[in-house]
């Protein structure tokens, strides 16, 4: 039999190696400027075109590349951070495998320009599929410039795999974020599609914090500090009462490297335990520091997991933490031993002996023999009498017509005695009786089909009914979120929500659709930022449809909540005129028919 086994070539070797580092464009703006970090850069700007797809460019300040590193790291494995295997387990910078510039370089274009001295003679180096086109000499200032272009131009179905350019920019940004929270001191900027979306000044945390999410965010923060053997904690976490029902604002970093732990966020949860209500997620932006020996972040190619040698520690560490510091600034409820100084007594007083209080008392006093008495008989004269009479005989008649009223009302719903009762099982599913059996309808999902088809014919076909609020509201949002309220803002409008102002963080609401109350509003339109996020179609309909689905999840009758048996009947009958009334929103089963041949069987009938 003839040998089998062969040696990749070299291009496709590289192109597989990019399919672990280069997953999308927001893979590969965290690999240049996790770069520029390490190459010391005080200043650090991106800029991206059509969310990444046909360029992204870093351009930073740092000490810049010879003209024989520029060349030499995009060669595989090619890296300054290691020399030896022990290496791996005392690392003190971003990348270190020398995989990146490999892989970018095998999946696009790339233009090079760097510069390691002040004379203004630096590098421009050009390379398509890991191959060089050309290199030369320009003029350039120190530093670095790299601009990747065209990214998967010679792998066609991994571009077609790329998500909207809605969806790419918000992974970018996400990356973003979190590069530029690791390092205040660092000066960052963006700008997508030749407009600034960040421009961050050098600072400390709290002022990168609200830099980035906006600045009511600053009167949220609490501050976390504690140092031990083990572990260093430092930065933020926010009140219990701006807790969100969205994860995507708590921020881990280890050593400076963002990471995902939901071991540790566990510790977190159970630290606000009792303080906010289930379902709902605490903001923070916590910063361990641990002896780089005592970590492993070679468990996964992005390198955002890490496995710690003592990770039971540090979950008790992060807790106690967490728990002492809400309670010392009063956020959670602690119970005070201190005696209050408004209770003690005056130091005038302090040697006196206390007196018993007189008590006087008027033998004479009789409140029968006063003028009391003759007065109220005055104002109870019979004409009046007569008049409360006449006016309470209105009342009697006009409740009994009322009374009339509504027993004439609840004929249009099924009697309780008829053959079509409903019951609720659970307080999560109504049953009712049909000729063939029995349906069991999930309460929570056949409301949201319910809503779902009422929003969405009101925002496509009618055009929904807006109530105006007395009194705008104002509700904060990071930077990037107000974008997309500007993205959608006619959507929004369409489904009834009417804006008074949209500022740089901050958005005024002066009216919500008919449908909902003024408290709901601010965790209606988390929820709905939240599900556009995770998935925003090309298509104005579809992101219509993905605005009434996530409606219709936020305000339909939850799990748990009792329904009275006109409920009950009301949902079943609306149900049932809905188009496709068997499926919910988000295509789970709205109902279940069992027939009475199946109960039948479990009798041996």
């Amino acid at each position: 039999m003839s040998d089998i086994i062969q040696l990749l070539p070299d291009h496709v070797a590289n192109q597989i190696a990019a399919g672990e580092v280069v997953q999308r464009p927001a893979s590969v703006v965290k690999e240049l400027l996790e770069n520029a970090i390490d190459a010391n850069a005080t200043s650090i700007k991106l800029i991206i075109k059509e969310a990444g797809k046909i360029l992204i460019q870093v351009i930073d300040n740092g000490f810049g590349m010879s003209i024989t590193d520029a060349r030499l790291c995009f060669e595989r494995h090619a890296t300054s951070k290691i020399k030896k295997a022990e290496d791996l387990f005392n690392l003190h910078t971003k990348g270190f495998r020398g995989e990146a510039l490999a892989s970018i370089a095998a999946v696009a274009q790339v233009d090079l320009k760097t510069n390691q001295t002040d004379n203004q003679s630096g590098t421009h180096i050009r390379i398509e599929g890991n191959k060089v086109l050309y290199q030369e000499t320009i003029a350039f200032s120190k530093g670095t410039s790299i601009a990747v272009k065209n990214l998967f131009y010679n792998i066609p179905a991994r571009r077609n795999f790329l998500k909207s350019n809605s969806v790419e920019t918000r992974h970018i940004i996400n990356e973003f974020q979190r590069v530029a929270l690791a390092h205040p001191a660092i000066t960052f900027s963006f700008y997508h599609n030749d407009s600034e979306v960040y421009n961050l000044t050098s600072g400390n945390l709290r002022q990168r914090i609200v830099a980035i999410l906006g600045k009511k965010t600053n009167e949220k923060l609490v501050p976390i500090n504690e140092k031990t053997e083990v572990v260093e904690i430092e930065g933020f976490v926010t009140k219990p009462e701006f807790a969100k029902k969205k994860r995507d604002e708590q921020f881990f970093f280890v050593n400076n490297r963002f990471i995902k732990s939901p071991y540790l966020n566990h510790a977190v949860q159970s630290a606000f335990e009792n303080l906010i209500a289930p379902g709902l997620q605490p903001t923070y932006f916590l910063y361990l520091k641990v002896p780089t020996n005592s970590i492993d972040i070679n468990i996964h190619p992005t390198k955002t997991e890490i496995k710690f040698e003592d990770e039971k520690t540090i979950y008790a560490i992060i807790r106690a933490t967490i728990k002492h510091s809400l309670g010392q600034y009063n956020i959670a409820p602690v119970i005070d031993f201190n005696r209050d100084a408004s209770f003690d007594t005056p130091y005038t007083f302090k040697n006196k002996a206390s007196s018993t209080p007189k008590i006087e008392v008027n033998p004479d006093f009789n409140p029968f023999k006063t003028n009391i008495q003759k007065d109220y008989k005055f104002h109870y004269k019979k004409d009046n009498h007569t008049q409360w009479e006449s006016l309470y005989n209105d009342a009697i008649n006009k409740n009994e017509n009322s009374v009339e009223n509504s027993l004439a009302d609840t004929t249009l719903f099924k009697n309780e005695n008829s053959s079509n009762q409903t019951f609720q099982i659970h307080h999560k599913y109504i049953i009712c009786n049909i000729k063939s059996g029995i349906v069991y309808i999930h309460q929570n999902l056949a409301h949201q089909r319910i809503l779902y088809e009422e929003f969405l014919e009101k925002i496509t076909v009618e055009g929904a009914l807006s109530q105006q609020l007395l009194f705008p509201l104002e509700i904060s949002f990071s930077k990037s979120e107000i974008k997309l309220i500007k993205e959608i803002k006619e959507d929004l409008e369409n489904c009834g929500f009417l804006f008074d102002k949209i500022l740089e963080d901050t958005i005024v609401v002066k009216g919500i659709p008919t449908s909902i109350i003024e408290s709901q509003i601010s965790i209606i339109l988390e929820q709905l930022l939240e599900d556009i996020k995770n998935d925003v179609p090309n298509s104005s309909f579809s992101q219509l449809d993905v605005m009434a689905k996530s409606l219709a999840k936020s305000l339909a009758v939850k799990t748990g909540q009792y329904l009275t048996t006109l409920e009950q009947q009301e949902l079943i009958d609306k149900l049932f005129l809905c188009k496709q009334p068997d499926v919910s929103p988000y295509g789970k089963k709205a109902f279940v028919t069992i027939k009475l041949d199946e109960i039948d069987k479990n009798f041996n009938l």
